[in-house]
This record gives C-alpha cells, sequence and structure tokens, in this order.
C-alpha cells in the first residue's frame, strides 16, 4: 500500500465509518424520539379525552341528583303525580341537557316521565344511597324501557373493515349509555323510589364532536394533521368523526383486531399507531368499564399519522445532509491536510524512482510549505547533487581506466599476434626446414634407382626388339609406375625448394583455368554419376602461373570427386574478391569436414585416404600463398564441403612474383 493510499485511509476512515456511524445512532435516536414524542402527545389527548367523558358522567350523575332532591319533586308527589310530575321532569330532562330521565318505584315500577310502564329492575342498583352514573350496555328491550324515543339510533349496520376480527354479525343492535340513578326521598325521608337519567352515546354526534373540538381544538395540531375522536360499543364504532367516504362518517366500522385484543381482551390501554378505517393514525384507545367492570366499548383518539411521517423523515434527512455535508468537508479539509503531507512525500519517492532509472538531474525541488518535510527534500537534492557529483568522477575514473586498459589490451594483443605469427612462422619454417633436408635426400635416394630403371628398361625394349611386343603391357606398366615416382619426387623437391620451380607468372582467366582442370578429371567424372553445376561471377584475371593454378584446382576437383563416391552434385562457382581479386568455390554434397579434420586439414601428411600421400593440400595452399592468395575450407549448406581458393588480381598489391 502506497503512502498515499494510507494516509488517505487514516483520514478518511474516520470520516467514513465514525460520522456515518454517528449520523446512523442519531437518525436512528431522532426517529425513536419523535415517534417517542407522538405517543406522548396521544397520551396527553387521551387524558383530556378521558377526563371530558368523566366530567359529563359526573354532571349527568349531578343533574340527575338535582331533579331528585327538588323541592318541586317532592310537592309533585305529594299531590298524586299526574301532569305536574311530567312537565317537571321534561323540564329537568332539558336543563340537566339529557336525553331521557324517568321515575320509578324501588321495586323497578316506571311511575313518571320517559319509558313505558312494566318492571324492570336490571337498571336499577339495589341498595343505592346516592346518585350513580355509570356507561351501560342494553339490549333493545332494556333501551325501550328507559327511552322508546332514542331506539330509532339502535340498528347500526356493521361496514366490512380491513384487518378487524372476523365475524358473523351484520348489525349492532345494542344500546351504550351513560345511565345515572339518583334516590327519591319522601317528606319523611323513607325513599320513594328513583330518578334514572342518562344519555345514548349511539349516533351522538354532538357528544363525539365536542369530545373532539375539546382534544383537539382548531389549530392545535401542525403540518396539516387532523385529529379523531371515537365511542365503540365493543369493537363497532358507533360515534365518530373519522370519515369513510367524503363526508360520510365511519360508523359501523370496526376496530383492528390487534387493538380488539389489546384493549377488550387484555384490558390494556392502546397507545401506539393502528390502521383506523382508512389510514395510519397515532392513536390512543381505553376501555370502558360498566358499573360491574366489564369491558363495554372503548374510547378512542388519534391523529392523522401521514403528516408527521413527513415532517419526521424531513427532519431526518435534514440531519442526514447536515451530517453528510459536514463529512464532506471535513473530508475535505482533511484531504488538503493529508495532500501537504503525501504529496512532499510521493514528489521525494518519484525522484528517486527517476534517480533509480538513469535520470540522475531528477531532484525534489522548493516545496510550498516550510516544514519538516520541506527540509527533508532539500537534504535528499543536496545528498542527490553529492551522489551525482562523485558518481561523474568515478565515471570520469573508470573511463580513463577502460581507455588504459583498452590500449594496453590492445598493445597485448598486437604482441600476441606478432608472437604467434612469428612462432608459427618459425614452426613451419623448421618444419619446412626439416621437410626440405628430408625431401631433398629422398629425392635424391630416389632419382638414382629411377634412373637406373629407365635405363635398364630402355636396354631392355632394344634388346628384345620386335619380341618387346610380347610384354608390351607390362613394360608400359613400369613406365607408368616410374613416371609416377618421378613425378612424386618432383613434388616434394617442389614443396622444398619452391623457388627453383617456380613458373612464369602472368594474367590468368579462373573460369578458362577451371574449365581446362575440370577437362583433365573428366575420366573420374566419367565413372561416377557427379553433376557439375557452373555459377560464373565473370571476375577479373589475377596474377598466377597458369600450370599451377591448374595443378591445385585439379588437386580440389580430385579431392571432391572422391568424396562423392555415390554421385552427388560438383559446384563450381566464381566471384570478385577483395575489390580487384577473384574467389574459386568447389563445393560437393560429400560427408563434409569434421572439426578435427579441419583443425589439422592443411598439414603436411595428414590424410583420410587409403593411398593418400597427405601432401596435395599443403603443397597447393603453399603455392598459393606465393602469388599472395589463400586456401580456406569450411562445410556447405546443407551438407558437403567447401574449398574456397582467394587470389589478387592482376597487378593488385598482395600479389607476389614467385623467386626465379
Amino acid at each position: 500500500m502506497s503512502i498515499r493510499q494510507k494516509l488517505l485511509a487514516l483520514v478518511l476512515l474516520p470520516l467514513a465509518g465514525v460520522l456515518p456511524l454517528l449520523g446512523l445512532l442519531l437518525l436512528l435516536w431522532g426517529n425513536e424520539a419523535i415517534d417517542r414524542l407522538l405517543i406522548m402527545k396521544v397520551r396527553s389527548d387521551l387524558a383530556v379525552a378521558q377526563g371530558y367523558f368523566e366530567r359529563v358522567l359526573a354532571e349527568v350523575a349531578s343533574g340527575t341528583e338535582a331533579v331528585a332532591q327538588s323541592h318541586r319533586l317532592h310537592v309533585a308527589l305529594q299531590r298524586g303525580g299526574g301532569p305536574e310530575l311530567t312537565a317537571l321532569l321534561d323540564e329537568g330532562k332539558r336543563r340537566a341537557s339529557l336525553e331521557f330521565l324517568n321515575l320509578v318505584a324501588p321495586d323497578g315500577r316506571w311511575i313518571a316521565g320517559d319509558g313505558k310502564p312494566g318492571v324492570r329492575p336490571v337498571a336499577v342498583p339495589s341498595g343505592t344511597l346516592g346518585p350513580t352514573a355509570s356507561v351501560e350496555r342494553l339490549d333493545r328491550e332494556a333501551l325501550a324501557e328507559l327511552a322508546p324515543s332514542l331506539l330509532p339510533r339502535l340498528g347500526i349496520t356493521l361496514v366490512p373493515t380491513p384487518n378487524a376480527a372476523p365475524t358473523d354479525r351484520r348489525e349492532e343492535d345494542r344500546a351504550l349509555v351513560i345511565l345515572a340513578v339518583a334516590p327519591v326521598h319522601g317528606a319523611d325521608g323513607r325513599r320513594v323510589g328513583y330518578l334514572r337519567g342518562g344519555v345514548l352515546l349511539n349516533r351522538n354526534l354532538a357528544f363525539i364532536d365536542h369530545l373532539n373540538e375539546i382534544v383537539y381544538p382548531e389549530g392545535s395540531l401542525p403540518f396539516g394533521s387532523q385529529g379523531t375522536a371515537t365511542l365503540f360499543l365493543d369493537d363497532v364504532r358507533i360515534s365518530t368523526n373519522v370519515r369513510l367516504f367524503g363526508r360520510e362518517r365511519a360508523i359501523g366500522t370496526r376496530v383492528s383486531q390487534a387493538v380488539r385484543d389489546a384493549v377488550l381482551g387484555r384490558g390494556s390501554t392502546w397507545l401506539d399507531r393502528a390502521f383506523v378505517v382508512n389510514d395510519w393514525y397515532v392513536s390512543a384507545y381505553q376501555p370502558l368499564l360498566d358499573r360491574h367492570g366489564q369491558r363495554v366499548g372503548m374510547l378512542y383518539v388519534g391523529y392523522l399519522e401521514r403528516p408527521f411521517t413527513w415532517v419526521k423523515y424531513g427532519a431526518l434527512a435534514s440531519i442526514g445532509a447536515i451530517f453528510f455535508t459536514v463529512m464532506i468537508a471535513a473530508a475535505w479539509v482533511s484531504l488538503r491536510w493529508a495532500r501537504a503531507i503525501f504529496r512532499p512525500i510521493e514528489r521525494m519517492a518519484a525522484t528517486m524512482q527517476a534517480v533509480e532509472h538513469g535520470r540522475a538531474d531528477a531532484r525534489v525541488g522548493r516545496l510550498a510549505n516550510e516544514d519538516e518535510l520541506a527540509r527533508l527534500a532539500g537534504h535528499l537534492d543536496h545528498l542527490l547533487d553529492v551522489v551525482d557529483e562523485k558518481t561523474r568522477a568515478l565515471q570520469r575514473w573508470a573511463e580513463e581506466l577502460d581507455a588504459k586498459v583498452a590500449e594496453r589490451t590492445r598493445d597485448l594483443e598486437e604482441s600476441n599476434a606478432s608472437l604467434q605469427h612469428a612462432q608459427e612462422q618459425l614452426v613451419r619454417s623448421e618444419k619446412l626446414a626439416a621437410i626440405g633436408q628430408l625431401t631433398a635426400s629422398i629425392a635424391h635416394e630416389v632419382n638414382n634407382p629411377i634412373a637406373v630403371i629407365q635405363g635398364n628398361l630402355d636396354l631392355v625394349r632394344e634388346l628384345l626388339g620386335s619380341e618387346a611386343s610380347r610384354v608390351h603391357a607390362e613394360l608400359r606398366l613400369i613406365d607408368e609406375q616410374v613416371e609416377r615416382m618421378r613425378l612424386i619426387v618432383t613434388q616434394l623437391l617442389q614443396f622444398a625448394r619452391p623457388g627453383e620451380y617456380a613458373g612464369y607468372v602472368e594474367p590468368v582467366d579462373v573460369e578458362q583455368a577451371l574449365e581446362a582442370s575440370l577437362v583433365l578429371v573428366n575420366h573420374l567424372l566419367a565413372k561416377t554419376r557427379i553433376e557439375v553445376h557452373r555459377e560464373f561471377g565473370s571476375p577479373r584475371p589475377v596474377a598466377i602461373n597458369r600450370q599451377e593454378l591448374q595443378q591445385v584446382l585439379i588437386n580440389l576437383l580430385v579431392n571432391a570427386v572422391q568424396a562423392m563416391p555415390e554421385g552427388g552434385r560438383l559446384t563450381l562457382r566464381t566471384r570478385a574478391w577483395d575489390s580487384r581479386g577473384a574467389a574459386i568455390e568447389v563445393e560437393d554434397t560429400g560427408p563434409g569436414l569434421s572439426e578435427e579434420l579441419r583443425a589439422e586439414l592443411f598439414q603436411p601428411f595428414v590424410t583420410r585416404k587409403k593411398d593418400g600421400t597427405g601432401l596435395g593440400l599443403w603443397i597447393s595452399r603453399s603455392i598459393v600463398e606465393r602469388y599472395g592468395g589463400d586456401i580456406r575450407a569450411d562445410n556447405a549448406s546443407p551438407h558437403g564441403a567447401r574449398f574456397t581458393v582467394l587470389l589478387p588480381g592482376d597487378g593488385a598489391p598482395g600479389a607476389l612474383a614467385p623467386a626465379g
């Protein structure tokens, strides 16, 4: 990992890791805090609604008690009741804002007011000493005995509601009433009956709207949220300002099963979000208990969640945006500070890399900040200057030393070459001297017997006369062998004393000499399946004795023919050499030359033939060298041997006149 990456990781890791984590924690905390505030708000709303509901209970109880304790009621009872008592009860009902008020005997028998004659002591608690008010769940018959005029407000059709508990009922025909009972006493203090008054909560829109106005007065909810209040009989809405379609109230809809189980089933207070009819509300549900402690309904308040949700998301988004902006700004500032650190280090690293790649003049240069890194960069540049100066000095010394070593090496090579050449010349001279003495002695000793043999052979022919024809073949064979011995002796003497046998030097056309030599070996070519191929380059004439050149060429041709006993291809090639000289190549397709044979090829008495003398190539090279030329041998491609005769041109500086 580079220094840039390490610094970036060191700078950005807290920003990219810690700040987002803190932002996430803040968002989660903010979301939880806002939800808690919403729950606290709806809890306080429920407390207000509960207080109002209890005040209504108290007002119904006090209103009923006021009528029960009024002097006029006692007077009307003493006079035997009648229209005066009915008018008194109607006036007391209006004054206490009650929907029904009637007087019954201690045994529950109807006496006067709303209701109808009959005996139904269910709604009259026995042993009642003072006024009481409670929420009661009554069936149709019980309500008919209390207030027949209120029966049309029963029969609420149940509306299918999402998430509600399954039910087979289609209609809610029961009543939920606030019922107050106050004892009525006579002049002697004896209880003469009970006064029953109350309010029917079914479809009591005025009551629920007034409750909603108290809990959620206009302008109390921000962001366009709407507050709602509802009274439930069991899980059915019997009074509500929650709208179902347009301006139609959601009477007859039911609460969700989750809320029903919590409030009516377990008696808990629900403080959470809930799906109300067709939308989500921040809701509070509280059970309503009758005088026996049975859960007969629910009181609900709540407000629309969506506006607060948008506000919450907006606030959380603002917090996130602020954190993101702060993180970006902090990252930008941190990167600029980090850049002031890693840029000088990168420049120093790049400078060192450039120096390593051969740019000795690379330097960090002056940095913008005058800090420790700038001083370090200056020290590095100074060190590189010193190293560069020392390196140039070492290079100069090395060059001078290399020049002196090269000069001494050349001198040694020249001396060694001269010494080697002199040694070779000395060895060759010693060999030539020894061979010359040997060959001269052999030639002298052999020539005498040859002369004797030739003389006696001539005497035999003379003495035999015509009879010599009978042994003509034998005599001819003796002549040939004698001639062969004389030729060998002549070659030995020619090598031993070349100056005595040198011929006349003249301009010779190498191609004509090659053709003439080829004619002389035709008898050998006729016995083989050798194909002769010519590649003549029309070189200039060379300065040499014609007979000696033919002797050299015939020797090379014979060697090439003997290297291809099974046939092959003989290539004769001429070309220019050394601008004025000529080169003659004799190439065969035989087995070629081994490395061992090439090392000693032109030495005397070296041969691979059974009947060879090993003097042919030695003598041929000596002849060519005598005229300033050379013979070279190598292997041809792809196989075979190639001998190249190099001869200087006519009048060339390299041409040597033979000694005469």
